[in-house]
Formats: C-alpha cells, sequence, structure tokens
C-alpha cells in the first residue's frame, strides 16, 4: 500500500509555509482545527511582524490574537504562542530544541505537533498522528488501537513502517486523506488502494465515475491518470 501511495504522490512535503523550526512551530499551533490553507494566509503578517521567539513572548496579546483571529481559537491559540516563546527564552536560548522529549514540554506542543516540527524542520523521523491519519490506518485495519488513542496508534503503525520513511509516509497518508481517502465519502472506485482496502466500498462508491468526481487537490490528474480514469475528469 505504502508504494501505491509512493506512485500516488511521489513528491510530498510539509503543506504549512516555513522558514525556521520557530516558524514551523507556530504555523503548527495554529493549524489545529483549521486548515492549512488559511494558516498560510495568515503566517505571512505573523512572521513579519514577529521574528525570535522573545517577540512573541513579548507581545501583546490583543495584537497578536488579531493577527491570528482568522485561524478560529484565536485566544486559546495567542497563548499558547507567546507561551512557546517565552518557554523557548527560559528552556532553550530562544531556539526550538530538536529533540522529541524537549518539544512535548513546551506550551502549545503535543506528540503531534512535536513529529511535524521534528520530521519537517530537523529531518527527524516521525509520524504525525491526526485526523486523516487516523482516519486512514483505521479504514485499512492497520491497527485495532481506539481512535481516541493517538499515542497507541502511532507505536501501532511505527512497527510497521521503516523508521527513515515516517516523515514521508505521514505525508502521503495525510494527502491520501485530504484528496481521495475523505471523511465523509471517500472515492473508492477512484483510489489506487482499492484492490487492497478491506474499507473498499464500505466508506464510499466503487462507480469509478462517482469516485472521480471526489478525488481533489493539485494531484488530481495524475491521480485519476494512475487508475485508469483520465477521461473521467
Amino acid at each position: 500500500m505504502m508504494r501505491d501511495l509512493e506512485r500516488a504522490f511521489p513528491h510530498v512535503y510539509c503543506e504549512l509555509d516555513f522558514t525556521t523550526p520557530l516558524e514551523l512551530s507556530v504555523a503548527t499551533i495554529l493549524s489545529a482545527q483549521c486548515t492549512d490553507k488559511r494558516v498560510n494566509e495568515v503566517t505571512p503578517a505573523l512572521f513579519a511582524r514577529y521574528r525570535t521567539a522573545a517577540d512573541y513572548a513579548a507581545a501583546d496579546p490583543e495584537e497578536l490574537e488579531a493577527l491570528i483571529r482568522p485561524t478560529g481559537f484565536y485566544r486559546n491559540k495567542a497563548r499558547s504562542i507567546q507561551g512557546l516563546g517565552a518557554a523557548l527564552v527560559e528552556r532553550h536560548g530562544g531556539e526550538v530544541p530538536g529533540r522529541l522529549e524537549d518539544l512535548v514540554k513546551l506550551p502549545g506542543f503535543g506528540r503531534k505537533t512535536a513529529n511535524v516540527v521534528l520530521g519537517n524542520a530537523f529531518d527527524v523521523p516521525g509520524l504525525t498522528v491526526d485526523t486523516h491519519f487516523i482516519r486512514l490506518v483505521n479504514r485499512w485495519r492497520w491497527t485495532a488501537e481506539p481512535l481516541t488513542d493517538a499515542v497507541r496508534i502511532e507505536r501501532a503503525v511505527a512497527r510497521l513502517l521503516p523508521r527513515p520513511t515516517w516523515t514521508d509516509a505521514s505525508h502521503r497518508i495525510i494527502f491520501h486523506g485530504r484528496r481521495v481517502c475523505h471523511a465523509r465519502t471517500a472515492a473508492c472506485g477512484a483510489c489506487v488502494l482499492v484492490d487492497d482496502c478491506p474499507s473498499a466500498g464500505e466508506a464510499g462508491p466503487l462507480d469509478p465515475v462517482a469516485a472521480a468526481r471526489l478525488v481533489a487537490g493539485p494531484e488530481r490528474d495524475h491521480l485519476l491518470d494512475l487508475v485508469g480514469l483520465g477521461e473521467a475528469s
């Protein structure tokens, strides 16, 4: 299945825009219950205004809230970001640490955020267990762990995949969840995994034309070509 996902998504990347570990940390906090597209619309002005951890720590709360308001839950996110800045200054000389055990102790961080930062800012392999990841590995029956226990799901999937592949595997699974294997209705009949997926036909239509209409994203033409549905687009 991962080989098929590599064919489907040969070039994967973090869909949050960033240039430094601090920017990625802040963007990932903002991405909670918000689309990456909306976050990327907000962060240019945010990153121009606050360039260091000390800048975030000293930020005027109302100004910070106003800049991130479009991402939702802006008061809680502002507190997390300001707390993150202060913690980085106090504990790590203003720099984002590159170890999981340090990252998960920071405000606004859990294992998911830590693995996003490790994998994409430090090239340290990590599995990003977000809602797409949980939904897909459950549909694929890769784990029987409770859907609410992201840590146990992460550990179960980690045993299935070689460690060096974890970051790119996460991206491919998440890309597939956003483009093809949607939460409400999956594009089963237009999926490269249809022959191996135990949920095919349960999660969405097997009819190729109906399924093709559900495929989304910039790779849509390529994804449909892979399953012989180029003309259905």
